[in-house]
């Protein structure tokens, strides 16, 4: 956590409504004045990036001040891109007459569950892979947990798949070679031009280019399950309040980050009640919550947390995440330094 903004990456999650886009803003503004090239990405279909910094963020890289810049990536119009390049590729590796055939699959897939994630993986694939060129730093503010946990899994499935049909392509290639020794080549049989028999191009070039394809997209999610699980590189920080519902999902967020060894930074326990707050009702909510703050120091014992109190307005504009900023900086000390 002292090293937090050695990392390139950073990850900002927890449960929904917990504060994870303010600290994530609180974060940014933090890297930026501090002189590093930031990148504020929020991945979240319910975007508030925008509000809390009083401006508006679209899909498309926005300014929001030296040095940091923000990002509201829109699914539906990832999802429309990646839709699109697939088609192109479809429709290279297949006979004309395949085309409409190839529209309507690739239609119904829109609606497909996971079509959405896997679109929204691609462009944060992207962008992680751009990252140590274009910023110092880049902090993704993810959906709820769930969510997130499960786009978190993508790069290990999608990387399996690519192999499996990587080693599919391999063996229906060994048994073409195979039966032309006996005088046959059933790649040519197929009447409807598929990608495993077009007969307008010839099998090396269609072959190599569905090879190519394979293996591009393996190395993407390789590459990005390498990333994600490199503790000099990435760093996941868990926001949470000090509520049982809140405590419970964190546990199981962390237990599934460990199974997928991405790497936990720390955690933020957010909204605590000031010290100076009065009064009964108070004074038995702040019972309540000290006990759950133990349960938290015990529960999470082995990871540093930072603890953040209520503040008195709402949380909007550049000037409260800078107070914001301050309270996480005076409890990590000199680690934030300029560079």
């Amino acid at each position: 956590m002292d090293k937090l903004f050695d990392r390139r990456i950073i990850f900002v999650g927890g449960k929904g409504g917990v504060g994870k886009t303010t600290t994530a803003g609180a974060l940014g503004l933090m890297a930026a004045e501090s002189g590093r090239t930031t990148l504020l990405v929020s991945t979240d279909p319910a975007h508030s990036l925008g509000d809390v910094f009083d401006t508006r963020i679209g899909n498309e890289e926005t300014s929001l001040g030296p040095n940091l810049s923000g990002l509201e990536i829109d699914p539906e119009a990832v999802a429309e891109s990646h839709i699109a390049t697939v088609k192109m590729s479809m429709k290279s590796l297949v006979a004309p007459k395949m085309y409409k055939e190839v529209d309507r699959q690739l239609e119904l897939a829109r609606h497909s569950p996971g079509t959405m994630e896997a679109a929204l993986l691609e462009r944060m694939a992207d962008l992680m892979a751009e990252a140590r060129s274009r910023f110092d730093l880049l902090i993704f503010d993810t959906a709820p947990s769930g969510h997130t946990i499960r786009l978190l899994s993508l790069p290990e499935v999608l990387g399996a798949w690519s192999d499996g049909m990587l080693g599919h392509q391999d063996r229906s290639r060994k048994l073409g070679e195979l039966l032309k020794v006996f005088g046959r080549d059933h790649s040519r049989e197929d009447e409807f031009g598929m990608i495993g028999g077009s007969k307008e191009e010839p099998d090396d070039s269609r072959d190599g280019r569905i090879r190519d394809i394979l293996l591009t997209r393996r190395r993407k999610f390789h590459r990005t399950r390498e990333l994600l699980t490199d503790p000099a590189v990435t760093a996941f920080l868990l926001v949470l309040t000090a509520e049982r519902l809140p405590i419970l999902e964190t546990e199981k967020t962390l237990d599934l980050l460990k199974k997928f060894n991405v790497p936990v930074a720390g955690m933020i326990v957010n909204r605590l009640l000031p010290p100076d707050a009065d009064g009964d009702f108070l004074r038995k909510r702040r019972l309540q919550e000290d006990g759950y703050r133990k349960e938290i120091d015990e529960t999470f014992s082995g990871l540093q947390r930072i603890y953040l109190h209520l503040l008195p307005h709402d949380v909007h504009g550049v000037e409260t995440l800078r107070e914001i900023g301050k309270a996480i900086r005076r409890q990590l000390g000199d680690s934030f330094a300029p560079v």
